[in-house]
């Protein structure tokens, strides 16, 4: 996973100069309004959280992304359940957005509504060996939802905005995380993404060892 941070890290930074804005996200459950509590169908605990890096260039004109989620299916197959299914993923902002408040679907790069069309960059990548995947695209200056990313520039600088992954079972949102500017040097942040995904990792044996231990 390690391998996976820096990579995603260096093609957002790739080619950028030192005047391109840099942003993160935290997605977790408690993010969401209201907050959610992930089970399976049969009504077992779940994990689901992920992170963000986004990069504005220094002309203002365009956003790349990338992000790694863990614990939402991200292909419909990586699990037998279904209420861990992606079925869509956004951006949302608005004047109003705070990190308490929802806010409209601004731009689309999964399901519907799907707005990295002009040109498409979008790329998922399922993990391997363990459930979830990597995201990456690019929100052009005329692509939208309703909106163009030059009208929604002051919302994301101004952190009144979030990216948000939905499920099968939170149509609404299952893990969010409110898009602000970045405290740590990116090194620092790579890091972050590859800590996330040993907790990912032991969370999985955990989770995995319970479900055992119940049906003994």
């Amino acid at each position: 996973m390690l391998k996976i941070a820096v990579a995603l890290l260096s093609s957002l930074l790739a080619g950028s100069a030192t005047a391109v804005t840099i942003l993160t996200a935290m997605l977790t459950n408690g993010a969401e309004n209201p907050p959610t509590n992930p089970t399976t169908a049969a009504g077992a605990p779940r994990l689901s959280f992920g992170s963000a890096m986004f990069v504005i260039n220094d002309a203002m004109t365009s956003m790349t992304f990338a992000a790694s989620i863990f614990g939402l299916d991200v292909t419909g197959s990586q699990t037998a359940d279904v209420n861990d299914n992606l079925v869509a993923a956004h951006i949302h902002a608005a004047p109003t957005v705070t990190p308490t408040t929802n806010g409209p679907v601004v731009w689309g790069f999964f399901g519907a509504p799907f707005n990295d069309n002009s040109p498409n960059d979008f790329v998922m990548a399922p993990f391997v060996n363990d459930v979830g995947g990597t995201f990456s695209g690019k929100w052009d200056l005329n692509e939208g939802n309703n909106t163009t990313f030059a009208a929604q520039l002051a919302n994301i600088l101004g952190g009144h905005a979030y990216i948000n992954f939905h499920t099968t079972q939170f149509g609404g949102g299952e893990i969010r995380g409110n898009i602000v500017a970045m405290v740590p040097e990116p090194e620092s942040y790579a890091l972050m993404l590859a800590g996330l995904a040993v907790v990912a990792g032991v969370a999985r044996r955990r989770g995995n060892a319970s479900r055992a231990s119940s049906t003994v």
